[in-house]
């Protein structure tokens, strides 16, 4: 549903994105991370042709965004971090607005609107001016607009920004049950998020893509031991390093192993350890968070530019 394909973005000298390529597949929810300044509204501006590409390809529901951009924007709902609202008008004549610019007919643009806006919790506020509104408020009115016109295709950028915790809830369990009905690519500082509502992430630092992978893949390939070993430190350290996908392994002031890896197997770890002739009296296996593969994949990218 959609394609992105070596897409590069310069402004000037300086390239926002360079060579970003991944796919999202209809009815999935893919989450789109990175650190503020990596090219995540930048990709998401040259999919819904708001901005073209310097280079590389791009296709959306079918359509290539250069050469059909009209009818790219006829199946993208888009959110975007900043929402364009028009606050003089009220919720109901915006949406109303909006709607038609969308081409949904006169007919059905009255049954349109009011799903839009009991679906993002704003029904009882049709008649408020959007300029009255709290932020959080103003969020879900965007979120509405987003809706209009049932796209194919889904972006959002930040949609829980500014929302009160109970809110955030309520746009977590929306989004999700967009999922089948509607492709949705979601940008997000919120890496909690991602896990409760993707399967996939694509991570991208510094321009480029540095990792695209299902969610399981990402938490379950990284993974660290806990070991209390007896016996002497060095051999340990020794031995611990010679164990496959192990990257590092430090002892705390606890006197345990820490022991970090890419797949790491934690019956090899055990063996290694017991064939070497040393004692194992503990080993604890934890699965990582999003949030420290989201760190260490940052971190790893950083210091490979350096």
């Amino acid at each position: 549903m959609i394609e992105a394909l070596k897409l590069t973005k310069f402004y000037g000298a300086v390239a926002a994105i360079q060579d970003v390529s991944f796919t999202v597949g209809a009815g999935e929810i893919i989450g789109f991370l990175g650190p503020n300044g990596a090219g995540k509204s930048t990709t998401m501006r040259i999919l819904t042709g708001f901005s073209p590409a310097t280079r590389g390809t791009a296709r959306v529901a079918g359509f290539d965004v250069h050469e059909d951009p009209i009818e790219v924007k006829r199946r993208v709902g888009y959110l975007p971090e900043r929402v364009p609202l028009y606050e003089e008008m009220s919720v109901d004549a915006f949406l109303r607005y909006v709607a038609e610019i969308k081409g949904v007919s006169r007919s059905m643009r009255r049954a349109a609107v009011g799903e839009a806006m009991e679906r993002c919790g704003v029904s009882q506020m049709g008649g408020r001016l959007i300029g009255h509104l709290s932020k959080g408020y103003r969020q879900r009115v965007g979120l509405a607009q987003a809706l209009l016109g049932k796209p194919e295709v889904l972006v959002l950028d930040e949609p829980t920004v500014g929302l009160d915790p109970r809110q955030i809830v309520d746009i977590r369990h929306m989004i999700k049950n967009l999922a089948g009905d509607h492709t949705v690519l979601i940008s997000t500082h919120i890496l909690p998020e991602v896990a409760m509502l993707c399967r996939r992430a694509v991570i991208i630092n510094q321009g480029r893509v540095a990792v695209e992978a299902d969610l399981a893949t990402l938490t379950e390939g990284a993974r660290e031991f806990h070991v209390t070993v007896r016996g002497d430190a060095g051999k340990a350290e020794q031995v611990l390093l010679g164990v496959a996908g192990v990257k590092s392994a430090t002892l705390d002031a606890t006197g345990q192993w820490l022991v970090q890896g890419t797949n790491v197997d934690g019956e090899a770890v055990n063996a290694a350890l017991v064939n070497a002739g040393l004692g194992v009296s503990a080993l604890e296996h934890r699965r990582k968070s999003l949030e420290e593969v989201f760190m260490e994949v940052v971190s790893r990218e950083r210091e490979a530019v350096v």
